[in-house]
């Protein structure tokens, strides 16, 4: 792989912003009262800033058929954040693999790496990123997910140069793209171990199987060949949402505001709900399960929010932290990022 994990710092260390890498995953998320154009604006605006403050890399995950969410394509994202930036690692966090041709992810991934070599990762789930409608628009069939594992398998063929029944991805081929299996359940965890491939685990909002699922990874991983001739190693990176805020109310009413949303989107059940209606439910069962789902949350004074990841990091033993910042204030979601950045 081109994207050497020999140079990381012993994750026994961790606990400081200098001694574990901080990335960002962008959800590319279209505020209140935005348009598309605009969100992405602002996604550039992050782009620009992670870029020159030392964050390690900036993922976007392919997400479908959701008004609020604007990274259905997140290859082109990357195309455009790439050539805005200059040394910062952009990927996907992730493409779900089902809803695509290995070959033709080869090729767009490969495309970006001769752009812009040793920059572009590339994240793979095998969640839809979306419903079964979302499914039959691609046409595509739920059952592809059961396919994964060779998927990943045919896509390393093909970035190594190797390629599958004679055919070869042009733009793509040797190129190395670095994959990474991206997961909330032991199946990422086990597949990344087997592959011998570094794991990502989606504690940002699915943080049950977390524990187990760095168990089974760290204890059944097996070796793989690199580019370079040397074996891989483990690699464990893991999520948290981030809000912080030198008034630490303003941090807690944006956690509050991001539940709340969380509770119109996920249990609607085919209408709007009013923001009176959500609330409602998160005194109920609904608002349990959104609880659970920011269970690893660093939220509040830069100082607060800093010290909270760093008990994250030690509890993971983790090689790198994914920060996934939710707040719908742009103030407050920017500065977020500006006060966790790793250099000032």
């Amino acid at each position: 792989m081109t994207d050497s994990h020999s140079e990381r710092p012993d994750p026994r260390s961790a606990g400081t912003d200098a001694a574990l890498p901080y990335s960002l995953l962008d959800l590319a998320q279209v505020g209140h009262g935005e348009t598309v154009r605009e969100s992405l604006r602002y996604s550039e605006e992050l782009a620009r800033y992670a870029d020159d403050h030392g964050y390690r890399r900036l993922w976007y995950a392919e997400h479908h058929n959701m008004p609020a969410i604007a990274s259905a394509a997140p290859a082109v994202l990357i195309a455009h954040m790439a050539a805005r930036t200059s040394r910062i690692r952009l990927g996907a966090g992730g493409v779900m693999l089902p809803n695509h041709s290995p070959l033709a992810i080869a090729e767009q991934y490969g495309t970006l790496a001769e752009l812009h070599p040793d920059r572009i990762d590339l994240g793979l789930g095998r969640a839809p990123g979306g419903d079964q409608s979302v499914f039959r628009a691609l046409r595509r069939n739920p059952a592809a997910s059961e396919h994964f594992p060779n998927d990943v398998v045919e896509l390393l063929r093909y970035f190594s140069g190797t390629g599958v029944d004679g055919v070869r991805a042009v733009p793509g081929s040797g190129t190395e793209v670095p994959l990474y299996i991206l997961g909330s359940s032991l199946f990422g965890a086990q597949l990344a171990a087997a592959t011998g491939l570094p794991y990502a685990f989606a504690s940002h909002f699915a943080p049950q199987a977390l524990e187990r699922a760095i168990e089974v990874y760290r204890r059944d991983f097996r070796p793989a060949p690199t580019g370079d001739g040397g074996e891989s190693e483990p690699y464990l990176m893991v999520a948290a949402t981030v809000i912080a805020d030198d008034d630490p109310d303003r941090a807690a009413a944006e956690l509050h505001r991001s539940k709340v949303q969380r509770i119109k989107m996920l249990f609607n059940r085919g209408r709007d709900l009013t923001d009176a209606e959500a609330e409602m439910l998160l005194d109920g069962p609904q608002g349990a399960q959104v609880n659970e789902m920011l269970r690893y949350a660093a939220v509040g004074t830069p100082d607060q929010a800093r010290a909270q990841l760093a008990d994250f990091a030690a509890q993971t033993n983790a090689d790198e932290l994914i920060l996934a910042p939710l707040a719908n204030d742009r103030e407050v979601w920017m500065g977020t990022v500006a006060h966790l950045a790793p250099q000032p």
